[in-house]
């Protein structure tokens, strides 16, 4: 996943797959927990894609909050 294919979606599908990856990554602690992780490198590059739409996520919510400052001043 990269941040520039994560730039050109819209808010709403950003947060379908933030939720769609908390969900992955639920599952693989539930696998690691019983014994069964078949891929333990899942775990950290569903973390960092995590982090990736989280970023890009604030980036957006700073630069909506910087320009509703400006229009209001």
């Amino acid at each position: 996943m990269k941040v520039e294919d994560l730039r050109a979606k819209s808010d709403a599908e950003l947060e379908h797959e933030l939720l769609s990856l908390r969900r992955e990554q639920f599952n693989l602690r539930m696998q690691r927990a019983t014994g069964q992780a078949p891929r333990p490198d899942q775990h950290g590059k569903v973390r960092r894609n995590i982090a990736r739409l989280k970023t890009v996520l604030t980036e957006r919510a700073r630069q909506a909050a910087l320009t509703a400052t400006e229009t209001s001043a």
